[in-house]
């Protein structure tokens, strides 16, 4: 197996591509530049990360292929994405030795955890098609990448949970002005209707926002499906 380089030019390459993982704006872009830096820091031929916070509930969330994702979700290398998640990382010489025929795509593995603080958030699966494709100085970079995921995840996570805030906020300014300006509430009034429209429904404020703005009325909560009018 080709090692991958780290001349000069290679070095700058990953750095490049490291420091794109840590501009990404959001997590889908942050994990498809994940998985590219992977490829070139392993001299691997296929990468997918899977997200979620058990093992038993983990999402593909960016694949450089189908065969990778499909066999880090639901195929041979599962149980092995599974455990990493729980041990820290996994990696495997041979794939084709636990499932037979048909030969995998993949036949060496490297299966990372991400971390969130100190909390499990996903694997960094690497995949390359000839076996003993990965030795002690891949796991290293394995896992030197893991962590530039896991840092730029959390990041990204926190951005969008931002963005999400400010649109909420948003919105449900937009709501109460459309209320008082309909029913000459004034904000607090208005608000108020927004929160007990959002408790009685069991649906989040931002929801019932969007449904004003959009719709121009409120969702009916009484008995017999009717829409209340706003008191003040």
């Amino acid at each position: 197996m080709a090692r991958p380089t780290f001349d000069s030019e290679g070095t700058a390459r990953i750095e490049e591509l490291s420091t794109s993982v840590h501009q990404a704006d959001t997590v889908d872009e942050t994990v498809e530049a994940v998985t590219e830096l992977a490829l070139q820091a392993l001299g691997a031929s296929s990468a997918t990360i899977l997200l979620g916070r058990r093992p038993d509930e983990l999402e593909v969330a960016a694949a450089t292929d189908g065969a990778i994702a499909e066999l880090a979700a639901h195929g041979a290398a599962s149980r092995h994405v599974r455990d990493a998640f729980t041990r820290s990382s996994i990696t495997v010489s041979n794939l084709a030795d636990e499932v037979g025929e048909p030969a995998p795509a993949v036949h060496s593995l490297i299966a990372v955890r991400l971390l969130i603080g100190d909390r499990p958030a996903g694997v960094l699966v690497v995949g390359h098609p000839e076996p003993d494709a990965f030795g002690p100085h891949e796991e290293s970079v394995a896992y030197i990448v893991s962590r530039h995921a896991s840092i730029a995840v959390a990041k990204a996570r926190h951005q969008e949970s931002l963005a999400e805030a400010v649109d909420a906020r948003k919105l449900v300014g937009q709501a109460m002005g459309i209320l008082m300006e309909r029913y000459d509430l004034d904000s607090d009034q208005a608000f108020a209707v927004l929160a007990r429209y959002s408790q009685h429904t069991n649906t989040k404020l931002r929801t019932i926002a969007l449904h004003l703005v959009q719709t121009r009325t409120l969702p009916a909560y009484d008995s017999d499906g009717r829409q209340p009018t706003p008191s003040r």
